[in-house]
């Protein structure tokens, strides 16, 4: 029986024009970038579970705006299914402190980066650039991930 998409909510945090990335992989286990953020819990509200999921994983408090991007990605040889929706958010206390630790152990490493920089990493989804330096909304089509 085919799984329930996981629904997850990511920021697009520019601050200082550098755009905010974590890697989720713990161990450096991959070379993967993407946007902090994760798994919604029910009873929480969209923003809510984001800036929950931003002090876990950055230290960082910060103030949720609107929706700008959805994204979506499914494995077929596991059946998981992600659609996450994309913030823009701004920070409202804290700053990246390399000594902290994401109590989930997930992200191990956080940064900002500029729009040059991305060009040389690699990330997900594909438009993230174009969405965080841009203005308007965007959607990843579902992407399959071949192994």
């Amino acid at each position: 029986m085919p799984k329930s998409p996981r629904l997850a909510a990511r920021a697009v945090l520019l601050h200082e024009d550098r755009l905010l990335l974590v890697n989720a992989w713990p161990g450096g286990k991959s070379d993967l970038w993407c946007a902090p953020g994760g798994g919604v819990e029910p009873g929480a509200s969209l923003p809510d579970n984001l800036a929950r999921e931003l002090r876990e994983e950055t230290g960082l408090a910060v103030k949720v705006g609107p929706p700008c991007l959805v994204n979506e990605f499914h494995d077929p040889a596991s059946g998981f299914h992600q659609v996450e929706i994309f913030f823009r958010c701004h920070i409202v206390a804290g700053q990246l402190d390399a000594s902290w630790q994401d109590p989930e152990g997930v992200v191990t490493e956080r940064r900002f980066v500029t729009r040059d920089e991305m060009e040389g990493l690699r990330f997900k989804p594909d438009s993230l650039p174009h969405v965080a330096w841009g203005r308007g909304f965007g959607y990843d089509p579902l992407e399959l991930i071949q192994h």
